[in-house]
């Protein structure tokens, strides 16, 4: 597991990967939002982290598509089938290597791109938090459309069309939480628990049903 995490990561960094451009699509979506909506500062403080969690959100799904399939064109997918580790594993170690070059980014980034929304100190630590807690469910829940559409060649539309609805809970308990650390009405902790609760479920439900879906597309 050591060793694919160790493989994608160095596969990442020596081809660019899809961190960069996540992190690039991340700060265009964030940069763009205010010139949409006008300098108007307290509007975009109040829905600021609505604006970065959406941008995450989308930006998850840049390099969803390749998480498998660049491996499917190769062979080395087929390799890591007929390997001794269980395929669960496999999925599992993919899927940390392409959170830590994407999720991970994301979430340190957004206390620097709140600035452009106009975020306070305790929003912006807030936003990150949920980020850092959130993303590991998107991307296990983008994994499952990624299994799915390994073995289809431009599709990225379809992994999108799948995953999206899959990804509203999290985007809303997300932003929740995010506003419950500024002064909602519930506390900050409720939504955080249920946030963290979606992305454990999203690792268990998420791997097997990515592993189950690469083993029917064999």
């Amino acid at each position: 597991m050591r060793a694919l995490i160790a493989r994608d990561l160095q596969l990442a960094a020596r081809v660019g990967g899809s961190g960069a451009l996540s992190l690039v699509f991340f700060l265009m979506i964030v940069a763009l939002v205010p010139f949409a909506l006008g300098p108007d500062l307290n509007l975009l403080s109040r829905i600021g982290p609505a604006i970065l969690w959406l941008a995450a959100v989308l930006a998850t799904l840049i390099g969803l598509d390749r998480l498998f399939q660049a491996d499917e064109e190769d062979g080395s997918l087929d390799l890591m089938t007929g390997a001794p580790a269980p395929m669960e594993m496999v999925v599992l170690a993919k899927v940390i290597a392409h959170w830590l070059t994407t999720g991970l980014p994301l979430a340190l980034a957004s206390p620097l791109f709140g600035l452009l929304v106009a975020l306070d100190g305790t929003a912006m630590g807030a936003t990150a938090l949920t980020l850092l807690v959130g993303t590991p469910a998107l991307t296990f829940i983008g994994a499952v459309g990624a299994a799915l559409t390994a073995s289809i060649r431009r599709g990225g539309l379809i992994l999108a069309v799948l995953v999206l609805p899959l990804m509203i809970p999290t985007l809303i308990f997300g932003v929740s939480a995010t506003e419950a650390a500024s002064g909602g009405t519930v506390p900050f902790t409720t939504p955080l628990l249920i946030l963290s609760a979606l992305s454990l479920i999203a690792a268990v439900i998420g791997t097997f049903a990515a592993a189950a879906a690469l083993r029917w597309s064999d």
